[in-house]
């Protein structure tokens, strides 16, 4: 699919033909989700047949020639496996606690007596996470040619924000999306689609010359498969609703996506900035998040009845298969009201002593990955308060600090608008990549046009901009729906991501047609390597030397360590194992010796100017 207008013209077309001619629809839909699976399952079958095939020929012409021509017979077989391991892939459980037996019994008999009702299939296990989300997850096994595995996930915040009866409304529509009841097609390119997600960015990582050959089908396949399954999906949500409907009855089915949705807007506007904002004043991170979130949740949320109605007001896109809230409350024939936090959560009815347990356990998480972010932003806002206080006590200041004293404004004092500080700094610092974007930023967040001539200008000038900028630009023009202008923005963060893939693999990969240069160690760093090196003991020689890694942009370097090692060798890749725990250095690295990187091994002693260890 070239263009988001091709595609929105495809889904608009298809979403004609499903009310029209639906099961004209669905038997298309249903050759096209087959025929990813033929194409993978065919190839191997293809590869073995024709081993089969050639056995029986030979047999019948001549059992000695079958002898003869064994080589030739098992060459089908080998490219077969060669596809299998190319493309064999595990997919893990999804991230959580995954609940244990005899863990939560009310909430795994809930849970249970729902599935039941939904005539939903089997789980192989409940996870829960930290998110105020849920989800039907399928785990495609053998690239789906053998089914799924299926998850159900649950947030522990999802838990916290809805009563019991408002749970188990959304835990039927997740057993919804499962294909329960009358909706097992739907359930099945449900599944399909979420196989395909998983399967397609999995094979966007790997490079091998079989890959690419999928890849190229994949690329043409995937945008299609994506266009006939989205008008599904989306009517997939309304079944899902309607077994929510069934199960636990409209009116609570609608309570239940009034308090997610209005507690989404809770949580992202009120709840996580002042946790953000309390590194300012704290130099640790809170102790108990996740109980902090639970309190905060149990109240009503600021000025909810203005949030709701905006809620109401979104317009469905292409980005998201769930239909908007107002589309679902009248699909459920329930008028929109506000619903107050209940006096007792679905976690305190459902999860016993766990809750706490999971409080704790989140909690620390969420510690251990943001307290060094913590920490460094709590030291940076007292040195900009300092530098704010500084500057504001000037009687003039030089073109640097207006620039400096207007991104301080901005982010100590957001009730101020930055804008014209912004302004009145680029007027003597023209080529300026933060102020430029920070302007830009804050001028599409208002809609306004002149914003996109100073995020252009900021990814101009400063590399590092691109990204972020197109990421602004084409949320900017989503609200316009500018599609000309998202289809430029989409082509060029496809390019950077590709580029970054193909860096990614150059880091893991030595092929025939890599590159070498000169290292780019300092003293320091080869006197460490050559330590490491001598130290180990087996290391007989070495040699240095980095790749030039086409399309990076990064400017990390990447170097090769070749090693000859001394004596005799019964493990290369335990030794190789222990030199690789024991080297730092600046940048990635690969080790390896001459004989399991023949075709690189001479290339990398030319260019490393010598040995690093071992004498010539």
């Amino acid at each position: 699919m070239r263009s988001v207008e091709a595609y929105r013209g495809l889904v608009e077309r298809l979403e004609r033909e499903s009310r029209e001619s639906p099961r004209r629809y669905r038997f298309k839909l249903a050759l096209l989700a087959g025929l990813g699976f033929v194409v993978l399952g065919g190839s191997v079958l293809l590869a073995l047949g024709m081993s089969a095939g050639l056995v029986l020929v030979l047999v019948a012409i001549s059992p000695l020639l079958l002898l003869k021509l064994l080589k030739v017979v098992w060459i089908p077989v080998a490219f077969g496996w060669v596809i299998l391991r190319a493309l064999w892939m595990r997919f893990d459980a999804p991230h959580g606690y995954r609940l244990r037996e005899g863990e939560a019994p009310e909430l795994r008999a809930e849970i249970e007596h729902l599935r039941h009702q939904a005539g939903a299939p089997p789980l192989a296990g409940i996870i829960i996470d930290n998110r105020l989300n849920a989800a039907a997850a399928s785990m495609p096994r053998a690239m789906g040619l053998l089914g799924s595995e299926h998850y159900l996930v649950l947030g522990l915040p999802l838990l916290q924000l809805l009563d019991r009866y408002q749970f188990g409304a959304v835990v039927a529509h997740e057993f919804g999306h499962f294909g329960g009841g009358h909706g097992r097609f739907a359930g099945w390119i449900y599944r399909v689609r979420e196989s395909w997600f998983r399967v397609l960015e999995e094979l966007e990582l790997r490079r091998s010359r079989v890959v690419r050959l999928f890849t190229r089908f994949f690329d043409w396949y995937a945008p299609y498969f994506n266009a006939y399954s989205f008008v599904l999906a989306r009517s997939n949500e309304y079944e899902a609703d309607a077994m929510a409907a069934k199960l636990a009855g409209p009116q609570v089915a609608a309570q239940a996506l009034v308090r997610i949705n209005l507690g989404s807007e809770q949580l992202d506007r009120d709840f996580w900035p002042g946790v953000r904002n309390a590194s300012r004043t704290d130099p640790h991170p809170p102790q108990a998040l996740y109980t902090d979130m639970a309190g905060h949740l149990a109240r009503p949320g600021m000025d909810e009845a203005t949030r709701l109605a905006a809620l109401l007001e979104e317009q469905p896109g292409l980005e998201d298969t769930h239909p908007t809230l107002a589309q679902r409350l009248a699909f459920l024939g329930v008028e929109p009201e506000l619903v107050p936090p209940p006096p007792r959560s679905a976690a305190d009815s459902l999860l016993g002593p766990l809750q706490a347990l999971l409080e704790a356990h989140f909690s620390h998480e969420w510690r251990e990955g943001v307290g060094e972010h913590w920490r460094h932003r709590h030291e940076q806002h007292g040195r900009d308060a300092a530098e704010l206080a500084r500057l504001e006590a000037l009687p003039t200041r030089s073109d640097d600090e207006a620039m400096e004293y207007a991104r301080l404004v901005e982010d100590l004092r957001p009730d101020t608008d930055a804008a014209p500080l912004y302004r009145a700094a680029l007027a003597y610092l023209p080529d300026h990549p933060m102020g430029h974007y920070r302007l830009g930023a804050l001028l599409l967040a208002r809609d306004d046009s002149a914003g996109v001539g100073h995020m252009r200008k900021a990814m101009d000038v400063d590399p590092d901009a691109v990204e972020p900028g197109l990421h602004e630009l084409d949320a900017y023009y989503r609200r316009r729906g500018d599609l000309a202008q998202r289809d430029a923005i989409r082509d060029r963060l496809r390019a950077m991501r590709t580029r970054a893939i193909d860096a990614a693999y150059g880091r893991r990969e030595l092929t025939r047609a890599d590159r070498f240069g000169r290292h780019a160690l300092d003293e320091d760093e080869l006197l460490a390597l050559r330590d490491v090196l001598e130290r180990h003991g087996r290391v007989k020689k070495a040699w240095v030397a980095r790749k030039l890694l086409a399309g990076d942009a990064s400017g990390v370097p990447h170097h090769v360590v070749l090693v000859a090692f001394s004596g005799i060798v019964f493990s290369e890749d335990r030794l190789l194992g222990e030199l690789a725990e024991a080297i730092e250095m600046r940048g990635s690295f690969i080790i390896c010796t001459a004989s399991n990187r023949k075709t690189v091994a001479s290339r990398v002693k030319n260019a490393s100017g010598g040995p690093l260890h071992g004498g010539r």
